[in-house]
């Protein structure tokens, strides 16, 4: 059970995930919790990765992409995972596939939230977050969208599109249908 979870911000991937994580028992991969555990930690790729975000840089993709091979040798995900926020690109995809094909695995799904831009607005403005208004949200909701399609063609038929509308429940349950479980 290896996926990959895609989705706007305020898709509530991190929600479905958790629930998902200890249904299926398998880990939730996030790459925000790898960058803050492997900073916290001071672990060399930690410290190389706070290095990009002290000088306000990016983390480069080689940097989040062996954080994420490190997390998935760990016995814990052995049997499958739910990696979130990794792969953003075609180029992060083609190296999650070549670090899958060295372990003799592949991706079982691409789980895709879809959400209308409208709801993840309203979502995002109820957390009440001091850098959250609707014109940042809908930056942010551009940039996914034009970071994000093109994962969703590289994908084709692996991608299980999940209406990510409704309650907490309808939504995982739909999840769990779309994975086959």
């Amino acid at each position: 059970m290896r996926y990959v979870l895609l989705g706007p911000p305020g898709a509530g991937k991190g929600t479905q995930a958790a629930i998902l994580s200890e249904k299926l028992g398998i880990p939730h991969i996030s790459t925000g919790d790898l960058f803050r555990a492997n900073i916290g930690e001071g672990t060399p790729l930690g410290k190389e990765a706070k290095s990009y975000i002290d000088a306000g840089k990016l983390v480069p993709t080689d940097v989040t992409a062996r954080m994420v091979e490190d997390r998935l040798s760990q016995e814990d995900a052995q049997d499958g995972f739910l990696l979130d926020g990794f792969p953003r690109t075609v180029e992060q995809a083609e190296i999650l596939e070549k670090l899958l094909a060295n372990k003799g695995t592949k991706l079982d799904g691409v789980v895709n939230f879809e959400v209308s831009e409208d709801v993840v607005v309203e979502r995002m403005l109820s957390r009440g977050r001091a850098d959250d208004n609707e014109e940042t949200i809908r930056t942010r909701l551009g940039v996914y969208r034009d970071e994000t399609h093109p994962l969703i063609e590289h994908y084709g038929d692996i991608i299980l599109p999940v209406k990510a509308e409704g309650s907490v429940e309808e939504i995982n349950e739909r999840t769990l249908q779309a994975m086959g479980k």
